[in-house]
């Protein structure tokens, strides 16, 4: 039944259905269908609920399909934007279209009103990165640390090398089990977003680290308990999984250690195994590829070239470098 009040001719023409049951009904949809993690099932719906929380408060404690047209919207953003960062806004605003487009895709609406909204201008940062000598330090550290046991700092070496060395998401570093690594191909396969699965290969120092750290592992075995995750490769003193913030930690210490850089974090691991393969040569495919980007434009970021590079790309390649220039002119 369409809602009387949007007829078809005014461009609203929406079915009638509770908001908080279409939310409910696609964040389902995410875990199920689309086998989104739970914590981007999780962020859909915050963002979702916030649009179901400003319609309420606007109707009286109501909230349906029938409510969301364009002005709405807009006036939701506007809201947001005196207390959010524009790509904080420009991520509400995908959650939206992303719910609008399951809900066009299953016959609920007709129209997607968030379609008209214009997205926020947003101002594109250049990934952050190490040189290759500061990243040298960064992943020599763990054999500096002399109060660590000989596994911690076996474990935390690879940690480093799987970083850099593969260009691995720390969540996706974090997951990896000992199965997913095909040893006699030196490579492993990585569950990314999405829960899209993909083959990366591992660099002669990555699988030297990893060879090191197995003869080892078992030293990780809880002492009193004897607990012993027996399926994740990386572990903590108790013999369980290292979890992603304990991972952040341990870049942060090497980072201070190693370049003086308290603050790094694991993604800058990531954007400098993809600069610096891209200074030696490789193809934008081939990282985009390795790094497991869905769009190609997210591996363009990292084209922020060296100067020194592009002068030499300059000799080597522009007919005006090699002419000798007229000192009379």
């Amino acid at each position: 039944m369409l809602d009387p009040g949007h007829p078809p001719g005014l461009g609203y023409a929406i079915k009638v259905d509770g908001l908080g049951t279409a939310i409910s009904r696609f964040s389902e949809h995410l875990t199920g269908e689309r086998r989104a993690s739970p914590h981007t099932t999780s962020a859909y719906r915050r963002d979702l609920e916030s649009l179901a929380s400003y319609v309420r408060q606007r109707n009286d404690g109501e909230a349906a399909l029938a409510d969301l047209d364009k002005l709405t919207l807009r006036g939701w953003l506007g809201e947001l934007s005196k207390t959010v960062a524009p790509p904080t806004l420009a991520r509400k605003l995908s959650s939206v279209r992303s719910f609008f487009d399951h809900l066009l895709r299953t016959g609920v609406v007709t129209v997607n009103p968030s379609a008209l909204l214009a997205s926020p201008k947003l101002r594109r940062k250049l990934p952050r990165f190490l040189s290759a000598e500061a990243m040298q330090e960064v992943v020599e550290a763990p054999s500096q640390e002399d109060q660590l046991r000989s596994v911690e700092r076996l474990r935390d070496s690879l940690i480093l090398e799987l970083l850099y060395g593969c260009g691995l998401r720390v969540s996706e570093l974090a997951s990896l089990d000992l199965n997913q690594f095909a040893f006699g191909a030196a490579e492993v396969r990585v569950l990314g977003k999405g829960r899209k699965e993909r083959i990366v290969p591992l660099g002669s120092k990555a699988a030297q680290a990893l060879a090191a750290y197995l003869v080892e592992r078992e030293a990780l075995r809880h002492p009193k308990t004897g607990a012993f995750d027996e399926r994740a490769l990386l572990l903590g003193r108790l013999g369980k999984r290292l979890g992603v913030r304990r991972i952040q930690d341990l870049v942060r210490r090497y980072g201070a250690l190693g370049a003086g850089t308290p603050d790094l974090h694991p993604h800058a691991l990531r954007h400098s195994c993809a600069t610096h393969m891209l200074e030696g040569g490789a193809d934008l495919r081939a990282i985009q590829e390795m790094l497991g980007h869905s769009n190609l434009s997210t591996t363009e970021r990292y084209t922020h070239v060296s100067l020194d590079q592009l002068l030499a790309v300059y000799d080597r390649a522009h007919p005006l470098a090699k002419r000798p220039r007229d000192s009379s002119r």
